[in-house]
């Protein structure tokens, strides 16, 4: 049993890194272009702070080295994703931009840090934690359901990349079976919830990715909104800086 949660933990950082790395092709478009366009920060700023909370989980709580691994390397990730939109935002953008992610990646993450290590000890520092993570990672997961409303009113799913929401799919399904192996329903509860997630939308490619754009109306940017899940231990990430 030792080895099969290790395998499969492996796997659920590997689906869990190509999913941070998916808005690659964002952000070289807006290095080439020199500009954020119309693309908006938040999800990245909201996946910095939810990798930040589940390195600490992994790292607090015995035996989750796994989880610590791959949410930190979506700590690198997004630093940079974020940089990146901070050097090419326009002045006003780029100030909000800043406010916004000290706050939460700042303020509030070391808020958690002190609170849980200098208030709490033991399993109710770790349940705490968990409960934060898990919360957060709920809320990223629902996030894709805006753009589902989007394929099902236009009848296209020209608005939800395929590639994406398979990796929401398998990354929720691999990281709910770790969850029940290694008994941890604070990772269990919410990848589940993007399992069942990444299922209605990819049958929601099976039942429109033949049909015809509706409208022309939607602007570009839609294709770039609510498309990261949660990784490795939980992160969505919309593919929208």
């Amino acid at each position: 049993m030792d080895n099969l949660y290790f395998y499969v933990g492996i796997i659920g950082n590997i689906i869990s890194v190509l999913m941070f790395l998916s808005p690659v092709k964002t952000f070289w478009r807006i290095v080439k272009n020199g500009s954020t366009e119309e693309f908006e920060s938040l999800p990245y700023i909201c996946t910095l702070l939810n990798s930040s909370l589940w390195t600490y989980y992994g790292l607090t709580k015995p035996g989750s080295y796994l989880v610590a691994t791959v949410n930190g390397f979506g700590i690198v990730v997004e630093i940079v994703y974020i940089s990146l939109f901070l050097i090419y935002a326009p002045p006003r953008t780029r100030a909000k931009t800043a406010k916004i992610a000290g706050i939460v990646d700042v303020m509030v993450f070391v808020g958690a840090v002190v609170v849980t290590q200098f208030g709490m000890e033991g399993e109710m520092r770790i349940n705490v934690i968990g409960f934060m993570g898990a919360a957060l990672n709920i809320v990223m997961y629902a996030s894709p359901l805006s753009v589902m409303k989007l394929v099902w009113t236009t009848k296209s799913v020209e608005y939800m990349p395929f590639l994406l929401s398979l990796f929401f799919f398998l990354n929720g399904g691999v990281w709910t079976f770790y969850a029940f192996l290694v008994q941890d329903w604070y990772l269990g509860v919410p990848n589940g919830t993007g399992f069942i997630l990444g299922f209605a939308q990819l049958a929601l490619y099976a039942i429109y990715y033949k049909s015809k754009v509706i409208s022309n109306d939607l602007d570009d940017g839609w294709q770039h909104r609510h498309l990261l899940p949660p990784s490795g231990s939980n992160h969505t990430q919309p593919e929208q800086v």
